[in-house]
């Protein structure tokens, strides 16, 4: 297990085990690649992300992950595996994330895509990410980097 503090300087707790905080988180993430580049959205305020959000009633953690996927980027995954889940003990409660890796099949224009802009395309992420204002709080902490050598370290990219 992994313990850092987030952008916020909340503290968070990272596990490459089968979901070691619950069994049904509220929220989820999903590190997107496609044709060998990786998928992330631009939200309105935060910025670029991986897509992600939260659990909807009677829907299941993964079912969340494709929803949002397609509802943020206009993905169709060919590939979803769960990654890591991690645990934010913030000023105002507590969130439990699912992380999910992911491969695009295809993407399809969406008449919108909610609280973003659409589908984003980086051929490398940059090395500023943590220091870059025009990427969103989540990319900035040490679950998006210890999850990139997890999926190094599996032979995924």
């Amino acid at each position: 297990m992994h313990v850092f503090t987030d952008f916020y300087h909340n503290e968070v707790k990272l596990s490459f085990k089968d979901h070691p905080f619950s069994k049904q988180p509220k929220h989820v993430w999903v590190i997107c690649r496609y044709r060998d580049e990786w998928l992330l959205t631009k939200h309105k305020e935060r910025g670029y992300e991986f897509p992600g959000g939260k659990v909807e009633p009677g829907e299941r953690a993964k079912e969340a992950a494709i929803r949002e996927v397609m509802e943020e980027t206009g993905a169709v995954l060919k590939k979803i595996d769960y990654l890591a889940q991690y645990y934010v003990v913030g000023k105002g409660g507590h969130v439990i994330k699912n992380v999910y890796y992911a491969e695009v099949d295809k993407l399809i224009e969406q008449p919108t895509y909610f609280e973003t802009e659409g589908p984003v395309i980086f051929k490398k992420l940059p090395e500023d990410i943590k220091t870059n204002s025009k990427f969103s709080f989540m990319m900035k902490d040490s679950v998006l980097t210890y999850c990139l050598q997890k999926i190094k370290t599996n032979k995924k990219i």
